[in-house]
């Protein structure tokens, strides 16, 4: 599904991510996961177009995705959730969903996405900036998806949210993983959280792969060691 050769990133001559090589399968839900300032983000804002690549390849399947902008990732089955969500606070839930149609060429918002959020159905007319935190997650996952991706690439999704939605939030992941077939990447610090949803976690120190371990043999301890300041 997504293939990452060699992959450095730099913001100038500062290199933060140093030559990262991992793939993520179908139908896999993956949690990259380390500490503030190990390059979580970054690789995320680099994969989604929003950081230049300054070496290696990232393909989507057959799709080149390297040097594509943003929109082009978009249109080649990239979705992304950034960090702190970015819903635009004026708009309805509705229109902020639409948003995300603008690749996909259609006019209608599938009835199915309504279905995973039944409380952005119900909030359809009510304007992003006056959801909850975890209300506004679920509007920016739900407009993420409206371009229909194969990959669904989530920037520390439960940053700010109560651990009950933290919960609701995991099962959600599966069940869209599981209705539409997609792969998902989640950059998380938080460590029940990946261990509910991923198939496999990969941990980031210092701008490179330390340890990666499938969920069933995961070692908890050694990971929240890597995860402990």
């Amino acid at each position: 599904m997504l293939t990452v050769s060699d992959y450095h990133v730099a913001y100038g001559q500062s290199e933060v991510l140093h030559g990262l090589n991992f793939d993520i399968r179908p139908n896999e839900i993956v949690a990259i996961m380390g500490r503030n300032g190990m390059g979580k983000s970054t690789l995320m804002k680099s994969l989604i177009g929003m950081v230049p690549t300054k070496d290696g390849k990232a393909k989507l399947d057959d799709l080149d995705i390297t040097h594509l902008k943003s929109h082009q990732r978009v249109a080649g089955g990239v979705g992304f959730v950034p960090q702190g969500r970015m819903i635009f606070p004026t708009m309805t839930v509705q229109e902020n969903i639409e948003t995300g149609l603008t690749s996909t060429g259609e006019k209608k918002i599938p009835e199915d996405l309504y279905e995973l959020f039944p409380v952005l159905d119900e909030m359809k007319a009510r304007r992003g900036g006056n959801l909850s935190g975890g209300q506004q997650q679920q509007l920016a996952i739900a407009r993420a998806l409206a371009s229909k991706p194969k990959l669904l690439l989530l920037d520390e999704p439960t940053e700010g949210i109560q651990p009950s939605i933290i919960r609701e939030m995991a099962r959600t992941l599966k069940k869209i993983r599981d209705n539409r077939g997609l792969s998902i990447v989640v950059s998380e610090q938080v460590l029940s959280f990946a261990l509910d949803i991923a198939d496999r976690v990969l941990v980031l120190e210092k701008g490179e792969i330390v340890h990666e371990e499938d969920r069933e043999n995961l070692n908890e301890e050694k990971v929240a060691s890597y995860l402990a300041v």
